[in-house]
Order: C-alpha cells, then structure tokens, then sequence
C-alpha cells in the first residue's frame, strides 16, 4: 500500500486537532521535529527493530518532543507508535501542511536563486505572488550554483523559470527547430 495512503487518516486526524484550537503552527511544529527524529540513522533501526515495544518507541519520540507535544500530540505519537507508522512521518507532515495550506487560503512557495536574495527582494517577489496567484505566499528559499544567475520559483503547480540556465535552455530548443 502507498504510503501517503496510509498517511492521508492520520493527517487528517492531526488537522482536525489542531482546527479545533487553532494550533496549525504548534502542530506543524511537533510533526516537523517528528520528521527529523524518525529520518535519524540511529531512531530509524530502532523503528525496525521488534525487540522495541511500541511504548518504548513512544517514550523515545515523546521525550525528544519534550514540550513541543502537548496531551493530544502525545496521545497522536501514542496512536503512530502502536500501529507501527512512525516510518510515514514525513508523508502526514507533508499531507498535514497541504491541509494546513488550503485552510488557511496560503500556498507554499519555493524560490531558488543562484545566489541569496535580500529582505526587500524577498518581500516584492512574495507581493507579486499574492497578486497573481491571490492566496498568501509562504517562501522559502534556497540556493542552486547550478542556475548561473535568475532565479526559479515553484508555488504548487506553477513554476516560472526565470534561471539563467532555463533560459539558455529555450533558446537551445528554439535554434534546434
């Protein structure tokens, strides 16, 4: 079975929570950390290995959560532990972030540059986006030697290729025909 399949409940259950209170960053918090922890080299062998009871698999993730689970996150890597899917985190983060998205009329952004942008070129990017695209921009930044120069931004199905490489690229396939 796909594993996002298997994710889709449990995200939906984490979303639901934190509706109910308004804690979408509390949440997305405790599943990122969550996400870090299960993708640990040492954490993931204990993951698989059935000799560790899922109460200790809970305990484990618990005490690294610390203060970041509060009763319903503790009681949610509880309900991962027991069933044995504390290996698909990263899938119900990332279904988790999707609903957290949708809900709150926001879309996930990633601009990537040959070379680090400023605040103020972060900040007119972000304001073109929400004009185009109307929905509030979450960016995230990256950087890719590889682009030469320009930038390439991905916000959901969109992606505008401004790069240096991207256009040298279309001028290849355009003298190509």
């Amino acid at each position: 079975m796909e594993s996002i399949t298997v994710a889709r409940p449990y995200a939906q259950a984490a979303f639901e929570e934190a509706q109910a209170d308004q804690s979408y960053p509390t949440w997305t918090e405790l599943l990122q950390l969550l996400c870090v922890a299960v993708q640990d080299p040492v954490l993931e062998e204990l993951l698989d290995n059935p000799q560790i009871s899922e109460e200790q698999l809970a305990d484990i993730l618990i005490g690294l959560a610390g203060d970041k689970a509060d009763q319903k996150g503790r009681n949610f890597i509880r309900l991962l532990a027991e069933n044995r899917r504390l290996g698909i985190v990263p899938e119900i983060a990332s279904h988790f972030e999707q609903l957290r998205n949708e809900a709150e009329g926001a879309v996930e952004t990633e601009l990537v540059t040959a070379y680090p942008v400023t605040d103020d070129q972060k900040e007119k990017i972000i304001a073109a986006l929400k004009v185009r695209l109307d929905r509030d921009i979450r960016l995230e930044c990256s950087i890719d030697k590889t682009l030469l120069g320009g930038a390439v931004i991905r916000a959901g199905d969109l992606v505008i290729d401004g790069s240096v490489q991207g256009k040298l690229a279309r001028l290849a396939t355009t003298l190509s025909h």
